[in-house]
C-alpha cells in the first residue's frame, strides 16, 4: 500500500515541477523555418491559401462568415480539437498571415508564410510563427519536449508530400 502512495506522490510532484519550470518559461515565443519546393510561388500560394485537405493533422474543416472583413474557417484535428483561423494578410503570391482568433484554447498566435522566387523556377517558403502557449504544462512539454518549430516541421513535410517531393528543413 506504501510503494502506491510512494507512486501517487511522485507523479504529483512530477507534475508540480513541470508546472513551476513552465511558469518560469515566457508565455510567447518566436519559431522560423523553411523549406524549398520545385514549384512556382503562385502555384504555392495557392496551395497555401486553399483548403487544407492536404495536411495530415486536419481531419475536417469549414468556412465560416468573416469577421470585421477577415476570411475566417475551421479545422478539426486529429484530436477532435477545432480550432478557427483568420487570415490577417493576403499578398499573393508572396505574403500570407493566419492567425488563430478561436478563443479559450491553451495556445495563440500567427503564422506569417512568406515565399521567394528561386532562380530555378520554384519558391522558397519561410514559415515565421509568433506564438503564446497560456498553459504552463503545454509550455513544458513544448520547450523541453516536443520544440516550439514541431509543427511548422510537420507543415513543411505535408506541403512537400502534397507537391511529391522531399524536402529538407532549414532554420
Amino acid at each position: 500500500m506504501r510503494w502506491i502512495l510512494w507512486i501517487v506522490g511522485g507523479l504529483v510532484l512530477l507534475v508540480a515541477l513541470m508546472a513551476g519550470v513552465g511558469a518560469l518559461l515566457p508565455v510567447r515565443h518566436h519559431g522560423t523555418r523553411k523549406a524549398r519546393y520545385r514549384v512556382a510561388p503562385d502555384a504555392l500560394y495557392a496551395v497555401l491559401a486553399g483548403p487544407p485537405d492536404w495536411r495530415t493533422g486536419v481531419k475536417s474543416f469549414g468556412v465560416l462568415p468573416e469577421q470585421d472583413g477577415r476570411r475566417q474557417w475551421w479545422e478539426e484535428d486529429t484530436h477532435r480539437q477545432r480550432i478557427t483561423y483568420e487570415l490577417v494578410e493576403g499578398k499573393p503570391p508572396e505574403r500570407l498571415a493566419v492567425r488563430i482568433a478561436g478563443r479559450g484554447l491553451p495556445f495563440g498566435g500567427t503564422w506569417t508564410f512568406q515565399i521567394a522566387p528561386l532562380a530555378d523556377g520554384g519558391s522558397e517558403l519561410r514559415i515565421d510563427e509568433d506564438g503564446e502557449i497560456y498553459n504552463v504544462i503545454f509550455r513544458f512539454m513544448a520547450r523541453f519536449f516536443f520544440g516550439y518549430t514541431a509543427s511548422i516541421d510537420g507543415y513543411l513535410r505535408d506541403l512537400g508530400a502534397k507537391f511529391g517531393e522531399a524536402v529538407s528543413i532549414e532554420a
